[in-house]
């Protein structure tokens, strides 16, 4: 009996493009409040020498969300969230679901991949993703840093607020602050995960592929 094989059940790339993009979203929705406490630990030296203040304010991951919660309430674990959830949706879109796409355009068409050509791939829908998606990143991170004041003062009232006063203030290319070392940094994460992820899938398969054709 003939079955149907791995090859016709493959996603097109508009399902790829917006799996990709989905299931990052429901990945950050998830761990958005560890990636803020990373933020805070960060910027923490900094934050302490424009105040003057010497104490350690976050010690910890754990510490870090507690002490928000505490001093903030919960929903700061959330800050920049929609910022976020922009952001995967483009540039994981972009990074994942673009990537078989930007394989079959270096070996024109064709199904055999090489290691070089997997890497260009890799690198390629890396520093697109960057490019395209670095003022959301930009943004998310400053609602990230940002701490409530007494008050309740923000500097920003929302994410398009966001978005045009950093365009107002800094200019337009204040959204893409620190995107060439995101290029890089994300050019060389991309290589390394799905030319990994690329090469240990095709293996199983091909070792399985028997199983579809009895």
């Amino acid at each position: 009996m003939v079955g149907m094989k791995p090859k016709d059940m493959m996603p097109s790339a508009a399902v790829k493009f917006f799996g990709a993009g989905t299931a990052a979203c429901i990945a950050d929705l998830v761990t958005f409040p560890l990636d803020t406490a990373k933020v805070r630990l960060q910027i923490q030296g900094e934050s302490q020498k424009a105040e003057g203040v010497g104490a350690m304010k976050y010690r910890g991951v754990l510490g870090t969300i507690t002490t928000m919660v505490r001093t903030e309430g919960a929903r700061s674990l959330y800050n920049g969230l929609v910022a976020g959830l922009q952001r995967q949706m483009s540039f994981a879109s972009v990074r994942i679901g673009l990537y078989d796409s930007m394989k079959q355009f270096y070996t024109r068409g064709t199904e055999s991949a090489g290691i070089v050509t997997r890497l260009m791939a890799g690198c390629t829908t890396g520093a697109m993703a960057v490019a395209f998606a670095q003022p959301t990143d930009v943004v998310k991170v400053r609602f990230q840093a940002q701490v409530r004041l007494a008050d309740g003062e923000r500097r920003y009232n929302g994410t398009m607020d966001a978005y045009k006063t950093i365009a107002r203030d800094e200019g337009v290319r204040g959204l893409w602050k620190g995107c060439m070392p995101n290029i890089t940094r994300n050019a060389i994460v991309n290589c390394a995960e799905l030319v990994t992820y690329d090469m240990i899938k095709e293996l199983i398969l091909k070792n399985t592929t028997h199983v579809f054709e009895i």
